[in-house]
């Protein structure tokens, strides 16, 4: 089993394309992108939060594992990636795309419920988690990356991703598991 042979989204290349043209080095790993189209195929016309829009590289993934009645929200406070992923997934009636700071957006929006919600930025993942796992319906999953040292961490940042994975190991209400493949994957699902 090669877990590199992975079939791209329709897009995915010219989004890569404009990420490299930035030099945006922050960019999800494909194999997390695969995951996460896995995971949202299984939820028939489910509701999507990612945090961290990016360049929209993982967005691809989400999108083309939206059937027609599922959404998808994803924020990011940066402008100029904001401007890129909407201009690849922006016209798609699915696809909500927020140009603002995650900790603000999950404060105001804490009465919205999802079945996935992919942390790939500091809001949600390093801070108000307990906010973002509120978010998550009974039997949703929460899924966060980097959890194995990536070359941009800034350093001491290994002492943050052991603090966050003790504390989810802490809490009653959901079960996960710690996948030690792509840049460190952790799935939570959450009890009822």
């Amino acid at each position: 089993m090669n877990d590199q042979i992975i079939e791209f989204p329709y897009g995915y290349k010219d989004v890569w394309k404009e990420t490299q043209r930035i030099k945006f080095s922050m960019a999800s790993d494909h194999q997390t992108g695969s995951l996460l189209r896995t995971l949202i195929t299984s939820k028939p016309g489910g509701d999507f939060l990612e945090l961290g829009t990016g360049t929209g590289l993982s967005l691809a993934w989400i999108v083309e594992a939206l059937d027609e009645k599922s959404k998808v929200i994803s924020v990011d406070n940066n402008p100029e990636l904001v401007n890129i992923a909407n201009g690849f997934f922006g016209k798609d009636q699915r696809v909500s795309i927020v140009c603002q700071d995650g900790g603000e957006w999950i404060q105001k929006n804490q009465h919205l419920k999802f079945d996935l919600i992919f942390a790939d930025a500091w809001p949600g993942k390093y801070s108000f988690l307990d906010e973002v796992l509120a978010m998550v319906k009974p039997g949703g999953f929460y899924i966060i990356d980097d959890m194995l040292h990536q070359p941009n961490w800034p350093e001491g940042h290994d002492k943050n991703v052991e603090k966050l994975l003790s504390y989810l190991e802490s809490l009653p209400d959901i079960r996960f598991t710690k996948l030690n493949w792509s840049t460190g994957l952790v799935i939570v699902s959450k009890m009822e």
